[in-house]
């Protein structure tokens, strides 16, 4: 098991994906009309059909994009050691989150 573990780990370090989202120009992508038309597409397409389900999801994911790009979560580690007095608000945001998520998903019908 701790060999396919270690294997999925190495291909992910591979990759490079955490540094290529840690790099992404904010600013150049909402301003690049490739993203920028299919994305607006998206949401009037959701519009339209009243999935606002789907167009809260979006929106959380956007927001957490967004919040793990602030200066805030940058100071969380320092010398590679996490900051305890700065942890409780993102665990807690996490959470409320995570509840929102499972809320929409389990906790009402369409």
């Amino acid at each position: 098991m701790a060999d396919i573990v270690q294997k999925v780990t190495d291909w992910f370090d591979s990759t490079n994906l955490h540094e290529q989202i840690a790099d992404v120009d904010v600013a150049g992508l909402f301003s690049n009309p490739w993203f920028l038309v299919p994305f607006i597409a998206l949401i009037c397409y959701l519009l339209y059909k009243k999935n606002f389900k789907d167009i809260l999801l979006i929106g959380i994911l956007v927001g957490m994009w967004w919040v793990s790009g602030t200066d805030y979560m940058a100071t969380l580690v320092v010398d590679n050691e996490l900051q305890m007095s700065k942890i409780l608000p993102v665990v807690f945001g996490g959470a409320v989150t995570l509840g929102l998520v499972i809320y929409i998903f389990f906790g009402r019908s369409d």
